[in-house]
């Protein structure tokens, strides 16, 4: 229990602190005479999120699981994705948000992973719904918010493709 109340502690910490990192780059793009779009689904999507979050805990505290025996393979993955995630950060640099956000006239972020992938970020979230509750045997967790999340992303794409198409 103590390793899954540490590991979900600094996952908490972490999320909260790219929150301010969000608003504060949030507020520049608005400076900027960027705005929001697709702001009618954002709500649902961090609540989905915060679901997660609760459901990973109800269930540790529920079930009483430990660590995964294949933690490590697991854990791997996820620090991968944790990689991915903060060469996303630096690479949009203050474009980054968690919301859709539009600067017109800005170009296309072109470099590092996204001359390869198209809207990286989500596959990362993916991932990370998954392994995260994979590390600590919370396979309900796992299975229910990576099917939740599948239907959030379809909307969420879609809005940031429609969104791309105005730059």
């Amino acid at each position: 229990m103590t390793w899954f109340l540490i590991f979900f502690g600094c996952l908490i910490a972490q999320r909260l602190s790219e929150l301010v990192i969000a608003k504060r780059n949030a507020t520049w793009i608005r400076e900027q005479g960027g705005y929001e779009v697709g702001a009618e689904h954002y709500k649902v999507m961090v609540l989905m999120h915060m679901g997660w979050f609760v459901s990973m805990l109800a269930e540790h505290l529920y079930f009483q699981r430990g660590a995964s025996d294949v933690w490590y393979l697991w854990g791997g993955l996820f620090a991968v994705a944790q990689a991915g995630r903060y060469h996303i950060i630096s690479t949009l640099g203050r474009y980054w948000n968690t919301r859709i956000m539009i600067v017109p006239n800005a170009p296309l972020v072109k470099r590092g992973i996204y001359k390869y992938l198209r809207h990286p970020n989500y596959w990362i979230v993916r991932l990370e719904l998954l392994v995260a509750p994979l590390m600590f045997n919370l396979y309900i967790t796992a299975m229910v918010f990576t099917v939740l999340n599948y239907f959030m992303l379809r909307v969420r794409i879609r809005a940031e493709e429609e969104a791309l198409n105005l730059i």
